[in-house]
């Protein structure tokens, strides 16, 4: 151990699974645990605005956003300046004594250049070690998430748990063909269920690490591929665009000082998904409300639209009225004027945050 109580290598725990998939939800439940109450969290969000963080319970010195439209090279420059800063002011006693890290990575991410980095980084593997890896599985959307995006099978695949979320209202059947495909996947990691009461969040990182042995040849491969790319990752910087990924998903967002009507807002993020949601991957806002002094955070995957959230308080100063969207081919002014025109009014105006 060194002076400060630290611990002499620290767990890095990765929470990964696709857009929408209920990863944050997850991460909240687990920090709300006295067990893991020592904890500091990344959190990784694609495009340029940033909203998780806010979403997060727990907002303190230990909490740190990182935010990148590139998932190779640039997260894993990132992710490693991160924690060697957040390290180095554990040791100056900076910030509250931490001794497991989580790292909430965005639906989009590959796990495997955040997993290599910390195995293969020099100064981190002197001081962190892998923990396991839980990824959340979306029952309503996963089996398509899987067929459409490499970036949900990796996830899956790799994971040490599998947490199954949104089984209450997905379709029994669907479940099943779900959970016999995540078998195939990854045969060796146990699945749990989100609306699992019982579900005891610090006990699906508790203290064991990360087993590269017990995963598929597949996963072997990646792996071998991933610490390649790491080798060569300190000449291999380039420029993107930090809002999109890929030739055909990007990010946009929009905020606005006023408050708006709910019941507007509804009508139009309805008939948005009902015409658009199967180019809809993420939907994720907080909304000021005509007649409210607290927000409601609102989240939809494709045509599914969560119950909204009436949060006790604005979690930072900044009160507008923030919407992200993550979405495949959809024409990010269409989506604009359809706001202006249903939200605010025919001469309003969506701002760019």
């Amino acid at each position: 151990m060194v002076d400060n109580g630290a611990p002499a290598f620290t767990p890095v725990n990765l929470i990964t699974g696709f857009l929408g998939s209920g990863k944050t939800t997850l991460l909240n439940r687990m920090l709300r645990s006295p067990r893991l109450a020592d904890t500091a969290v990344l959190i990784n969000e694609f495009g340029e605005v940033g909203l998780d963080h806010e979403l997060i319970e727990r907002i303190d010195e230990n909490t740190v956003l990182l935010q990148s439209g590139c998932l190779c090279c640039t997260i894993r420059g990132e992710l490693a300046d991160a924690i060697k800063a957040l390290h180095s002011r554990r040791a100056r006693g900076e910030v509250p004594l931490y001794r497991r890290l989580l790292i909430e990575s965005t639906g989009l991410a590959d796990p495997l250049p955040i997993l290599t980095t910390i195995a293969a980084d020099p100064s981190l593997r002197h001081h962190y070690r892998l923990g396991v890896v839980v990824a959340t599985v979306d029952a309503v959307n996963g089996m398509s998430q899987l067929d459409s995006q490499p970036e949900s099978r990796k996830q899956a695949a790799v994971a040490d748990r599998l947490v199954l979320t949104k089984t209450d209202i997905a379709e029994a059947g669907e479940t099943d063909l779900l959970l016999a495909r995540l078998r195939r996947l990854n045969p060796s990691a146990p699945v749990r269920y989100a609306v699992d009461p019982a579900l005891d969040p610090s006990a699906l990182i508790g203290d064991d690490l990360f087993d590269l042995e017990a995963k598929s040849r597949e996963v072997a491969l990646w792996f071998d591929e991933a610490f390649a790319q790491a080798g060569h990752a300190h000449h291999a910087h380039h420029r993107h665009d930090p809002n999109r990924h890929g030739d055909d998903i990007r990010a946009f967002a929009f905020s606005l000082d006023a408050p708006i009507n709910w019941i507007a807002f509804g009508l139009w993020l309805s008939m948005l998904l009902n015409r658009h949601g199967e180019s809809v991957l993420r939907v994720k806002g907080l909304l000021a409300l005509e007649g409210e002094t607290a927000p409601v955070a609102i989240h939809a995957v494709q045509q599914l639209v969560h119950a909204p959230t009436h949060l006790p308080r604005w979690p930072s100063s900044d009160r507008r009225t923030r919407l992200v969207f993550i979405a495949r081919g959809l024409d990010e002014a269409m989506v604009r004027r359809s706001f202006a025109a249903f939200v605010l009014g025919p001469t309003a105006n969506a701002r760019r945050a």
